[in-house]
C-alpha cells in the first residue's frame, strides 16, 4: 500500500502539481475523458512516477465517489488535487455551473471523510471570481454553506440571474473561494488542510485555443498590460501548491492564492480598468 495522491483533472496545470508533489505516490488520475487520463498517465509513468488513469466526471457524485473508491484500493488518500475546469469562451452556464461550481464542492465534500488524517488538498480556482462586485455576506454564506446537491437550486443561480457565460464563471469562481473557507473547517477536523490558486492566464493547449479564437484578442491584452507583461506557466501554479501542500504551508488553510501577474490589480488599478480597455 502506498500514499496516494488523487489527480482531478488531466491538464497541464495538474499534472505540473502532481509531479512536484507525487513522487514515491501512488498518483490517480481521474479525467472525463479518459483518453486524457491515460495520456497524463503515461507521460507521468515514463518520468518514472507510478500513476493509474480514471474515467472521472466531477459533476457526477457518483463518479466521483467511484474514483475514490477507487484510489484508496491503493492507500489512503493523502493529497488531493482539483484541476478541473471549463472556459466560458467554450461550455454553458449550465455547464460551467455544474461542473466548476456544483462540482468543485461535490468533490471537496466527498472528501471530508476520506482525505488522509493531516492530508491537504488544493483545488484550482480563476482570478475571474476576484473581478466582479462583491456579494452581500449573505450571498457570500449560502456559496459557502448551501449543501452541494441544493447549490444549483440557489436564487442567484437561476438563469435570470445570470448575465452570461462569465458571469458564470466569476459566480462559479467565488464559490470555490468561500467554499474552501467553509471547508477548511470541516477538514480541519482530521487535522487537514485545503486551499485554492486561482490563476490568471496560463499558457496550456487550452490557452492557446483561447489566443486565437473570438476572445484572443481579450486574453492577450490583459496579459500584455498586466504588471508581469506575460501569461504564466504551469510550473508557476506548482509552485504555489508546492507551498500550501507542504509543510512550509503548515499554517494555510482556508485561503485562495491569487497569482495572475498583476492582472486583477491592473484591472482595478491599472490599464487594464474597464473604462480604460
Amino acid at each position: 500500500m502506498k500514499n496516494v495522491l488523487l489527480l482531478i483533472g488531466a491538464g497541464q496545470i495538474g499534472m505540473a502539481i502532481a509531479r512536484r508533489m507525487g513522487y514515491g505516490m501512488k498518483i490517480v488520475i481521474g479525467d472525463k475523458r479518459a483518453e486524457n487520463a491515460r495520456a497524463i498517465a503515461k507521460t507521468m509513468c515514463d518520468a518514472g512516477f507510478d500513476a493509474v488513469p480514471m474515467e472521472t466526471d466531477l459533476s457526477s457524485r457518483e463518479s466521483i465517489r467511484q474514483t475514490i473508491a477507487a484510489a484508496e484500493q491503493y492507500g489512503s488518500i493523502q493529497m488531493l488535487v482539483n484541476a478541473v475546469g471549463v472556459s466560458p469562451s467554450q461550455a454553458s452556464v449550465e455547464t460551467i455551473l455544474r461542473v466548476d461550481l456544483y462540482g468543485t464542492a461535490m468533490l471537496l465534500e466527498e472528501m471530508r471523510t476520506h482525505i488522509a488524517e493531516g492530508g491537504v488538498g488544493v483545488t484550482i480556482s480563476s482570478q475571474s471570481g476576484f473581478r466582479m462586485p462583491q456579494l452581500t455576506a449573505e450571498e457570500d454564506a449560502l456559496l459557502a454553506e448551501t449543501p452541494a446537491e441544493e447549490l444549483l437550486s440557489l436564487e442567484m443561480l437561476q438563469p435570470g440571474q445570470i448575465r452570461d457565460t462569465l458571469h458564470a464563471y466569476q459566480l462559479a469562481k467565488r464559490c470555490n473561494e468561500k467554499r474552501v473557507m467553509a471547508e477548511a473547517v470541516h477538514w480541519g477536523e482530521r487535522g487537514a488542510r485545503i486551499n485554492a490558486i486561482a490563476p490568471g492566464i496560463i499558457v496550456t493547449p487550452l490557452a492557446i485555443d483561447e489566443f486565437h479564437g473570438e476572445r484572443g484578442a481579450f486574453y492577450q491584452n490583459m496579459f500584455a498590460k498586466c504588471p508581469a507583461g506575460r501569461p504564466g506557466t504551469a510550473d508557476e501554479v506548482a509552485n504555489v501548491a508546492e507551498l500550501l501542500m507542504s509543510q512550509k504551508g503548515a499554517f494555510i488553510t482556508g485561503s485562495t492564492f491569487l497569482m495572475d501577474g498583476g492582472a486583477t490589480a491592473s484591472y482595478f488599478y491599472g490599464l487594464l480598468k474597464p473604462e480604460q480597455a
